[in-house]
């Protein structure tokens, strides 16, 4: 009792040390100038040192989000509540809950996809086309930089990256300076071609979930993506070696209904679009219908299981014992809630702890005070290319949620300038972005970050470019 008692009197000293005078004409204090504000700054800031030394500490970045989110409402919360004002607090908490959840629910559907898609093989299916081929060094930093700029867009560039780096570690085992080359470039390729698709980043479907941009209007910044990713990749590609490595010898069978769970997907992806288009109705809904569609296909594979293993044995009459092994593998049953588990959950209460504390803050004020600071003294260009050069330190979603939540008076021309700027801008170092700190991992050795800070200026010239492109291209929307 006595450490609540004395925990009661610091609560009560940092909540009187703000004036009456501080409160805004809407009922709400601004907390910016005040000993809780000043504490929570500090929080979050701490918290955020601890996410952006993940791979040092080993510790998942969804621990000190979560907390920090917790702590900071807690104190906006015993504030209005020794005011009067715990009904504010409630309704400003659920608001962005609110906000979270519909995000969430349509990242655990995309995920769960994903999740299918690789357990039924076709990620496996195209790394081993890929190897078969025997591409020379050259031709594969190519293909894979555009695979990566083309499969992000439908995938997440995170998925994406690492099935990329799987084929070129694969293929040229133990060339060090070809692998960082094109580890750079498929962080490169993922992140420019994430920017030009609700479903490619978090970030470009936090914009289109709050209606700032439509569905086919991010496709405006398909060149601009594209010449993100061309530049720095031509100028690396000028680097390598035109030989071929070692031929690879590997098989794989795609396991039953991989094909159909593809096109599933696609057909989920059409329902959350026409859903929002047509009816004006949340995204989330037409992915929530997708995961019944695919949850009635799992059934279906469930029901018909044992047919499918009769029918292989018939048709396995020929093999050898291996193959008879290899092709009853392919008819393993499937489960949709083992795929749901299988999500990314540290992202995912990441980008929760990440949601509510930026909420937090603006609820404060902080984010009208950044507002003011960047979009009130620079121009909206200077701002939205500066807070993409920021994303390469700190991670695009809370500084997309911060734009977001400032929502400041911009074109159309001006969103899809953040949109592209915050999700390529995290390429500039290998920190700054899921896709570089995840290859970082997976290439542990030969993909380091003072590796991708050696290209940083080339990366640069890219983004630059892009930025220009799209100002040029898409005059008129600004």
């Amino acid at each position: 009792m006595r450490y609540l008692r004395t925990l009661k009197i610091l609560l009560s000293g940092l909540a009187l040390s703000v004036t009456p005078e501080v409160w805004a004409s809407s009922g709400a204090a601004d907390l910016t100038h005040s000993a809780i504000g000043y504490i929570s700054l500090a929080i979050f800031c701490f918290a955020y040192v601890l996410v952006m030394a993940e791979e040092r500490l080993h510790m998942r970045k969804s621990k000190p989000v979560l907390v920090a989110a917790g702590i900071i409402w807690a104190l906006i919360g015993y504030y209005n509540a020794t005011h009067g004002l715990g009904e504010q607090t409630q309704d400003a908490f659920r608001h962005n809950l609110l906000e979270f959840a519909e995000l969430m629910l349509f990242l655990l559907v995309a995920m769960t996809y994903i999740n299918a898609m690789e357990e039924r093989g076709i990620f496996d299916a195209l790394r081993v086309w890929m190897v078969k081929k025997g591409f020379s060094y050259r031709t594969l930093f190519w293909i894979t930089g555009f695979l990566a700029f083309f499969i992000s867009p439908i995938a997440d560039n995170l998925t994406t990256a690492l099935l990329m780096c799987a084929v070129v570690m694969k293929v040229a085992e133990g060339d060090r300076r070809f692998i960082n080359l094109s580890c750079i470039n498929i962080v490169i390729a993922a992140n420019a071609g994430g920017a030009f698709s609700p479903f490619g980043d978090i970030t470009t479907l936090m914009v289109w979930q709050a209606g700032k941009v439509e569905f086919m209007e991010f496709f405006a910044l398909f060149i601009p993506s594209l010449v993100n990713y061309v530049v720095p990749a031509f100028a690396m590609s000028l680097y390598i070696k035109n030989q071929r490595p070692d031929s690879v010898v590997e098989e794989f069978d795609l396991k039953r209904g991989a094909r159909r769970i593809l096109m599933l997907f696609l057909f989920t992806v059409g329902t959350a679009v026409a859903g929002h288009t047509f009816l004006h109705l949340p995204p989330v809904m037409g992915m929530m219908m997708g995961l019944g569609y695919l949850q009635f296909f799992g059934y279906y594979l469930r029901v018909t299981h044992h047919k499918s293993i009769e029918h292989a044995k018939i048709k396995a009459g020929k093999l050898t014992d291996e193959e008879k092994l290899e092709r009853m593998g392919s008819m393993v049953p499937f489960d949709v809630f083992a795929k749901v588990s299988r999500a990314e959950w540290d992202t995912l209460l990441f980008f929760y702890g990440i949601v509510m504390c930026v909420g937090g803050l603006g609820f404060m004020g902080y984010l009208a005070l950044m507002s003011e600071a960047l979009y009130g003294s620079w121009t909206a260009t200077s701002a939205n290319i500066f807070l993409g050069i920021v994303s390469a330190v700190i991670d695009n979603i809370p500084v997309m949620f911060a734009v977001l939540s400032m929502d400041p008076s911009m074109s159309q021309g001006q969103w899809l300038l953040i949109t592209l700027t915050a999700g390529v801008g995290g390429s500039l170092l290998s920190i700054g972005s899921a896709a570089g700190v995840a290859l970082m991992g997976q290439a542990r050795g030969y993909y380091t970050f003072f590796g991708h800070l050696k290209w940083s200026p080339i990366i640069a010239l890219g983004y630059v470019a892009s930025v220009l492109c799209h100002m040029w291209l898409n005059a008129h929307l600004f």
